[in-house]
């Protein structure tokens, strides 16, 4: 991996010791500026600041290399490509620079000088340059040396999956959709599961076959019964009939948008954000209408905090394409992440209108009104998609449980407690539904037998989570077990030690046990974690502040509590 292309460790002193001394403080300057918008994946002030560099010291590849790179993920690759030719003419390596060039080759459809690179100096990835060579061969009309080329690539068995996939997308390309499928259905349709696009691959085949019978089998083997709106729009054509275009790989341009795809796809996840990022912004300038490239690039833009990049990223996708509800989708999370909430929410009201009939909608729209306590919206949203959702979905156990907390955080408790015991008949052992509802039931002081063996299976599946743990030791608390409450409790805080609700309630068994100056220790703990800002935290302040100086005890009678006792008469 190019480290030198994602995080530069190169100090300033280094870049600016090859030019006069004059020029020194202003090329440092532009270079640690560069570097810090580097860092923080502003990759604007990065091409900006690095260009400035350049200009005091044009021939330093360090600079030119990440200038290259700031402007291949901005989605300008066409500004990187002069630069990454004088990186190239001056000798040399850089990965990202050899993206750029061998792309800028396909995009003029100068598929010799692809097959023309040195094979050193211009090398990108071991698959990524096999891949290049066999479509380079589709694109100078040698498709007996592309498949040559593949069989090459085949041999080695960790890349065999990749190489049979675009092998079979570069048969589909010449005409062969017959030699094509056959790679496809081999071992029981293995090839298709690879990615999406691979499955979306095999079902285009079938159709351009006639055979769409068994292109809407395929796209049901693939997707399942409830299929996006994208999918749904594909299955409606095969159902009426109709013979889908090939559109994955259809020429040599197009397969090598695919390669660039492909790696990036494959390594996302695995390795850092900002070099998947080259992939897919490579594949998406090459072909504009790559959606799959471009809801990559957003994705990562929004993983890597630029989310106006990514939020415009999102908005390249066209409202008459049959993933733009997948686009709108990720539009609204990164608005949502940029700390736009009612943007996010315009979207998703507005995605609503064009599909009705889309649960993953609504439940988007619910988290994310609950998380502004807009609790009545929320539980309208999650109405809605608890009456699109099939009854053997394995989402409705979650449906259930956010709407039972929107109908606990607006009091109707009786509405509240049927939505948490709806989830649990559909799933009786999620321990954050266990705790949700034992919790409830011990804050009002109902059924705390139940609650006391909820929490505790809650506790027995998520040993290690400070709220479950804490509400083990609070139920014990409020049954008048106080010593065995108080090991739990100190595991809460050792969990979740700034948590002030935590600290709290170890001060209260603290107190309930004669621990009078550690409980009030705990409590100002509390107070000090409390943000003054959260109105609607659980813990209260002024009752801590009571509790400091009068006692628990006297606050309880104050609030005509029933005093602490000790179960079993004690």
């Amino acid at each position: 991996m190019p480290v030198s292309i994602l995080r530069t460790l190169t100090s300033a002193a280094l870049v600016a010791a090859a030019v006069p001394a004059a020029q020194a403080e202003g090329l440092a300057g532009s270079y640690l500026a560069g570097r810090a918008a580097t860092y923080d994946s502003d990759f604007a002030a990065a091409a900006l600041y690095y260009t400035q560099a350049l200009a005091r010291d044009p021939q330093n590849p360090l600079l030119m290399e990440n200038v290259v790179f700031a402007q291949l993920a901005m989605g300008k690759a066409e500004l990187a490509v002069p630069v990454a030719e004088r990186l190239l003419q001056a000798g040399a390596r850089s990965q990202v620079a050899n993206i750029i060039i061998a792309g800028g080759h396909a995009a003029e459809g100068d598929f010799q000088a692809i097959l023309d690179r040195d094979a050193e100096q211009e090398a990108i990835h071991p698959l990524v340059d096999g891949l290049l060579e066999g479509w380079a061969h589709i694109g100078t009309g040698s498709v007996s040396s592309a498949l040559k080329t593949f069989e090459r690539l085949a041999e080695d068995g960790s890349l065999q999956p990749f190489v049979l996939y675009h092998r079979a997308l570069a048969l589909a390309s010449a005409g062969d959709y017959g030699g094509a499928e056959a790679l496809f259905a081999a071992e029981d349709g293995r090839l298709a599961t690879l990615s999406r696009r691979a499955a979306v691959a095999r079902v285009q085949i079938l159709s351009q076959l006639g055979r769409n019978d068994d292109a809407r089998e395929a796209l049901k083997a693939a997707f399942g019964s409830r299929l996006d709106p994208g999918l749904e729009a594909m299955d409606a054509q095969l159902a009426a009939g109709k013979i889908l275009a090939y559109t994955i790989a259809p020429g040599p341009r197009e397969g090598i948008a695919e390669v660039f795809y492909t790696l990036g796809a494959a390594l996302n996840g695995d390795t850092a954000n900002d070099y998947v990022l080259m992939y897919a912004r490579m594949a998406a300038s090459l072909r504009p209408d790559h959606v799959d490239a471009i809801l990559l690039s957003a994705g990562l833009l929004d993983q890597l905090g630029r989310y106006e990049l990514s939020v415009a990223t999102y908005k390249q996708v066209p409202s008459s394409h049959p993933d733009y509800h997948a686009a709108e989708m990720g539009r609204a999370e990164a608005l949502r992440r940029a700390a736009k909430p009612d943007a996010a929410i315009e979207v998703l009201e507005q995605l609503a209108r064009d599909f009705p009939e889309q649960p993953s909608v609504y439940v988007s729209l619910g988290d994310l009104l609950r998380q502004q306590e807009d609790y009545a919206g929320a539980a309208g949203a999650y109405d809605k998609a608890l009456a699109n959702t099939s009854e053997d979905s394995g989402t409705r156990w979650f449906l259930y449980y956010a709407r039972g907390i929107c109908h606990e955080r607006l009091d109707q408790w009786d509405q509240a407690e049927a939505d948490f015991r709806a989830s649990l008949e559909l799933d009786p052992n999620r321990p954050q539904v266990l705790n949700y509802l034992g919790y409830s039931l011990v804050e009002k002081s109902s059924k705390l037998d139940e609650a006391l063996d909820m929490i505790e299976r809650a506790v027995a599946a998520r040993p290690d989570s400070g709220f479950i743990v804490d509400s083990l030791g609070w139920v014990l608390y409020r049954m008048g077990r106080f010593d065995d409450a108080v090991a739990h409790m100190e595991r809460a805080v050792e969990l979740m030690p700034v948590d002030p609700v935590v600290n709290d309630h170890l001060g209260d068994v603290y107190w309930a046990v004669g621990r009078a100056r550690e409980a009030e220790f705990q409590w100002k703990r509390a107070l000090s974690f409390i943000d003054p800002e959260d109105t609607d935290g659980e813990a209260d302040p002024e009752r801590i502040r009571r509790k400091l100086e009068v006692g628990l005890d006297a606050v309880l009678a104050e609030e005509g509590a029933q005093p602490l006792k000790v179960a079993n008469g004690g």
